[in-house]
């Protein structure tokens, strides 16, 4: 951004500190303006035919651009994409690991590759490893969304996760009379 003395255009138009328009003048007199109110010319849209100048003060004007930009990016998250690995022949405890890791990274916001290794004489076997994948799938169930569904790249088949959009806030349960039973002791249609 250009400013001041630094404004080369031969005529500019000038918006004032209000936001009231002065009209189309040379840099000179807008910089004399602005040196009475004891602010500066401030060059804004200089691709503009003429070029727009606002009388401000510079130094307030790049404080709260800059506090503005990190006001963003404190509320920017990041999305990282953390991997969870299988094998064609993972037994039942490490998966149920695994998948618990799983759904945990979606919890927190993360997105979750998951990936199975093929070994030698697995890759004969492709359909072991998409059931094992497709499980982990319909186990993650509405905790994540397929990103891409699960397909092999060399030796390695894999499918990537993206959590699940967060639904509107789960309506608080209404609170009972102090009399009442809850909900889990309340007898069922059945039961009566």
């Amino acid at each position: 951004m250009r400013t001041n003395e630094r404004i080369r255009a031969r005529e500019v138009r000038v918006i004032d500190e209000n936001g009231e328009q002065l009209g189309v003048m040379a840099p000179f007199e807008a910089l004399k303006i602005a040196r009475e109110r004891s602010l500066d010319l401030v060059e804004i849209s200089p691709n503009a035919v003429p070029p727009v100048c606002k009388i401000q003060d510079y130094g307030k004007f790049l404080y709260e651009k800059d506090k503005s930009e990190r006001a963003a990016r404190k509320k920017q998250k990041v999305i990282t994409i953390k991997e969870v690995k299988f094998s064609v022949t993972v037994d039942e405890h490490d998966y149920q690991t695994k998948k618990n890791q799983a759904i945990r990274f979606l919890g927190d916001g993360d997105k979750v590759k998951a990936s199975l290794r093929f070994k030698g004489r697995q890759m004969a076997h492709r359909d072991l490893g998409y059931k094992i994948i497709n499980r982990l799938i319909m186990d993650v169930g509405e905790a994540g969304l397929v990103e891409f569904m699960p397909r092999m790249e060399g030796t390695t088949l894999h499918a990537i996760l993206a959590p699940a959009k967060k639904s509107e806030a789960a309506p608080k349960k209404p609170a009972g009379k102090p009399g009442d039973a809850p909900a889990s002791q309340a007898p069922t249609a059945a039961q009566a």
